[in-house]
């Protein structure tokens, strides 16, 4: 049976009163790939945030196993242009790493070429490259991405997903990602977690795409997404 990494118990938390999580438990385990998904203002980010210790829940907890090895990758990062920092710079800060490791992530994540250019200088799809391979330098057997690909066009999202199915199969490292895409993202997860407040529905992708709640919330996209999900599923698979 895979470990428990992270255990969330009954977490809930108020804004001004009004609620942000309520009563959200489940469990990410070693090796899993989860999709977060919701609507804007759900509490994906509140929950993100708990789960990292940023902030307390107000009532409920949050479990972690003792091997945890936790690497994050927030949804916005913009570096300070008055202070330049190189790439490679950037990815020291920190770290307590060997240059042949930092060189071997910079392969994985495609930024070679990057790293001496100035951090404020990168596009947004290098930028997200390069915030992967620092929380991979902590060398995680969990990575938390927080919409990875918000910022970026098709191509960049395309690559971007791959590059992170990618990280997951070679390192075997569990992730909980939040994603807005989700013709792009259901068919790679393993288990999918529908938020709304409260935990509408969880499951593999096949049911979510049969529950009512997860219907509701999405009925805008359903048309592309079933048609993206069937699509893959027709195809033979290599063993």
């Amino acid at each position: 049976m895979s470990e428990v990494l992270i255990s969330a118990n009954n977490v809930s938390l108020k804004h001004n009163t009004k609620s942000v999580l309520d009563n959200v438990s489940f469990d990410i385990k070693a090796g899993e790939f989860i999709t977060l998904i919701g609507p804007n203002g759900a509490g994906k980010s509140s929950l993100i945030k708990i789960l990292l210790g940023l902030i307390k829940p107000d009532s409920g907890s949050i479990k972690k196993s003792k091997n945890i090895r936790l690497g994050y990758t927030p949804q916005k990062f913009i570096p300070n242009e008055f202070i330049p920092i190189s790439v490679i710079d950037f990815l020291k800060l920190n770290q307590k790493t060997s240059i042949d490791f930092l060189l071997k992530i910079s392969k994985l994540t495609g930024i070679e070429v990057l790293l001496s250019s100035s951090l404020k200088d990168l596009s947004g799809g290098e930028m997200q490259r390069v915030l992967l391979a620092r929380a991979l330098l902590s060398k995680p057997n969990i990575l938390i991405l927080d919409e990875p690909a918000q910022n970026l066009d098709v191509n960049g999202q395309m690559h971007l997903y791959k590059l992170i199915q990618d990280i997951h199969q070679q390192q075997e490292c569990a992730i909980l990602m939040v994603s807005h895409d989700l013709h792009r993202v259901m068919k790679e997860s393993t288990q999918v977690l529908c938020l709304y407040h409260h935990i509408c529905c969880m499951g593999q992708p096949e049911s979510i795409l049969q529950d009512s709640s997860f219907n509701d919330l999405f009925a805008d996209q359903m048309d592309e997404l079933m048609a993206t999900y069937e699509h893959h599923h027709n195809h033979c698979h290599e063993s």
